[in-house]
């Protein structure tokens, strides 16, 4: 066959692929993780919409090209101070990104919460500090940074420690740390 016979056969199938492709409609895959369905989760496990206390400090960052993800995102507290969330796909080899938390303790956001509730911890109290997990539970004795009430986060130092960690008040004298 001619080389000229062959160029014009090679673009006649091109041309009919091409056409095969727009005329069939196919169902289409958003290219990117829908950034407002992630923010949604953040504030469903957290309790308090974006920018308020205990809730994401700033929406997820939009320039973000996160995979759609297939399943339920996985989200959880990281590490010790309980200030960040880890948000996963648990699609496999997929992404998990870091939202950081609104922890200000400042003069309005106090007064604000102070008119909403009773404080049961108040700064300065000595605490049991309770770390419980699947199958373990651990106490220690510490003292509050912060006063809050039930089922706030508070700032506490464990006895004989610089560091703080972030507990959940679930009674007066008790914080609680999970790590499911």
């Amino acid at each position: 066959m001619p080389m000229s016979r062959q160029c014009s056969l090679l673009a006649l199938c091109v041309c009919a692929a091409l056409s095969f492709t727009v005329a069939s409609p196919a169902k289409a895959e958003p290219a990117f993780a829908d950034h407002a369905a992630i923010d949604t989760a953040v504030q469903a496990f957290t309790g308090a919409p974006v920018g308020a206390i205990g809730g994401a400090r700033a929406g997820v960052d939009r320039r973000l090209r996160l995979a759609p993800c297939s399943g339920d995102l996985v989200l959880g507290f990281h590490g010790n101070r309980v200030d960040m969330l880890t948000v996963a796909c648990p699609d496999p080899g997929s992404w998990r990104i870091f939202v950081a938390l609104n922890t200000a303790t400042g003069t309005a956001p106090r007064q604000a919460r102070a008119e909403q509730s009773i404080d049961i911890v108040a700064r300065g109290d000595m605490v049991s500090i309770i770390v419980e997990g699947p199958g373990f539970s651990v106490q220690q004795s510490g003292e509050a940074m912060e006063a809050g009430a039930q089922g706030e986060w508070i700032r506490v130092r464990p006895s004989g420690t610089r560091d703080t960690l972030r507990a959940h008040i679930e009674q007066p004298g008790r914080v609680v740390i999970s790590r499911n």
